[in-house]
């Protein structure tokens, strides 16, 4: 409540160390914005690449391998996949996507993260599933 009755007073000056940073701030987030026009192909390798790690750290952690070779190709296209594993990590990377992609219109709720975590439909592997991810883009 305090700080709101701050706000409503007379502005006090700002320190100039804070004016210091928030002139870098702006200064970063220019930089940022150019950055974003000019070199949108970097871009789009750096956020491939953390796809990815992420994909691959995460599983790893589940105790889901991959053959090294096959990553890419998973998680950047639409392989046949072959086992449970390989399912986990397109489930994964489902889901990376779509938080990435409709982060304003995604409810956090215990309702999205059950449907999060879903089991899916079988999809021709006739593994029987515990816990995965679902096809998102019918979900929201």
């Amino acid at each position: 409540m305090m700080t709101l009755r701050q706000f409503s007073a007379e502005p006090s000056t700002i320190p100039t160390i804070t004016s210091w940073y928030l002139a870098d701030l702006s200064k970063a987030q220019g930089k940022q914005e150019l950055f974003t026009h000019q070199s949108p192909q970097k871009l789009k390798i750096l956020r491939e690449h953390a796809l990815i790690e992420s994909a691959v750290s995460s599983n790893r952690i589940e105790g889901i391998n991959v053959d090294q070779s096959r990553i890419n190709t998973l998680i950047l296209g639409e392989p046949f996949l072959k086992n449970r594993d390989e399912e986990e990590i397109r489930g994964y990377r489902d889901a990376l996507r779509l938080i990435h992609e409709k982060a304003d219109g995604i409810d956090v709720s215990e309702k999205t993260i059950l449907k999060f975590h879903k089991p899916p439909r079988d999809h021709g592997l006739g593994i029987p599933r515990i816990r995965s991810f679902v096809n998102f883009s019918a979900l929201f």
